[in-house]
């Protein structure tokens, strides 16, 4: 059975929810557009600690009403990665486990339904929301701090190594340069694309990364983050003034406006303390996690006191503030300055040592550092 799409959402993009039946737990359901296909792969983490299921799918993207019958794989619930039906049912006796699913999706204006039931006899409802990552962020600046030298008082006042920062521009939510793009799905990103770019380096660096560790994947994306291929890493800093240095000269428009720039501030230690960091993108729950990749041929994280964080979501907003109202915190803060204060941060900046030389060793830096000084 199908109806077509007449305008409103279609199946493309990251959709999530929690699920019910059988089982409860987290549905995360990310598709591509390939022509009008919808491809991709749908994941449930079951609440009760029994094996995930993972379902790959090939369906008409502008369809709002279908079912189909589809196979199941099964995902370890602690280690990331698939597990076979005869290792499951050794180590979860008496779990029911199916293998084929029955699945009817239903997508509206604002959500997407889906039912389903199994060969095994299990049965489940979802009610799905897409990511609102392309929507103005709903965090607004600190009203006590909203100059240069108030954010100073205040960051130089805070207790050494807790919080991480970054600059971007103001209004834009948290979403990383994958996310960005129009695929979400990391089943490809990590079997696929990110091999090809491996091969194709390979020739450039001097260390042979191993993919297989996962300190020297993060290490390999990092290096491929800052030299402009898309990943799901998001850049930070342990130092507030480099973060301030990103968002005054990451923005283009004149300086002399009364636009804002924006620095977040970012809770680590506590965020760590609350939630299992996983160092993985595929086979494992939905997570934003800390990332202390290996600083190996990437002589630009030093100086940028860098620290990364990898996520499996599109919207990372939206995941915080649903750990925010859960635990009645504060995990993430945001700070809106005066773009017109960029040539007195962008000097005083200079004095501390952090200039374009020093964040971009090499050529590229030194002549982004002098360009800044002699002709702006």
């Amino acid at each position: 059975m199908v109806s077509w799409v007449r305008g409103g959402q279609m199946l493309y993009g990251q959709w999530q929810g929690r699920f019910q039946g059988t089982n409860t737990g987290e549905l995360l359901f990310d598709a591509d557009r390939e022509g009008q296909r919808a491809v991709g792969s749908a994941y449930t983490t079951d609440a009760s600690g029994l094996p995930g299921v993972l379902v790959r799918f090939d369906l008409p993207g502008n369809v709002a009403h279908q079912t189909a019958t589809l196979p199941t794989e099964l995902l370890h619930p602690i280690e990331p990665r698939l597990m076979t039906l005869a290792e499951a049912a050794t180590l979860f006796p008496g779990a029911t486990l199916p293998t084929v699913v029955q699945l009817s999706l239903k997508v509206g204006a604002r959500t997407m339904s889906i039912s389903w039931t199994s060969n095994a006899g299990t049965q489940g409802t979802a009610t799905l929301w897409p990511s609102k990552a392309d929507k103005p962020s709903t965090y607004k600046g600190e009203r006590g701090i909203r100059t240069w030298a108030q954010f100073k008082k205040f960051a130089t006042s805070l207790e050494p190594d807790r919080y991480i920062f970054r600059g971007q521009s103001l209004g834009h939510r948290l979403r990383t340069a994958f996310h960005r793009t129009r695929r979400k799905d990391l089943l490809p990103y990590v079997g696929k694309d990110v091999q090809i770019l491996h091969r194709a380096l390979t020739a450039q660096t001097r260390h042979l990364f191993d993919l297989g560790d996962p300190r020297q994947m993060g290490a390999f994306l990092n290096l491929a983050q800052h030299h402009g291929f898309p990943t799901p890493l998001l850049d930070w800093s342990h130092s507030p003034f480099v973060a301030a240095y990103f968002a005054f000269t990451g923005d283009p428009g004149p300086a002399n406006d009364s636009h804002k720039v924006r620095i977040l501030m970012f809770d680590r230690k506590e965020w760590a303390a609350r939630y299992s960091q996983l160092q993985y993108l595929t086979f494992c729950r939905p997570h934003f996690s800390l990332l202390e990749a290996l600083a190996i041929e990437n002589e630009r994280a030093l100086p940028q006191q860098a620290l990364s964080t990898v996520t499996n979501l599109d919207d990372i907003e939206t995941y915080i503030r649903a750990r925010e109202a859960d635990t009645s915190y504060r995990f993430l803060r945001v700070f809106d300055l005066l773009r017109s204060e960029r040539e007195t941060v962008e000097r005083e900046l200079r004095l501390m040592g952090i200039t374009a030389a020093s964040m971009f060793p090499g050529l590229e830096g030194a002549c982004t550092e002098l360009k800044r000084r002699l002709f702006n």
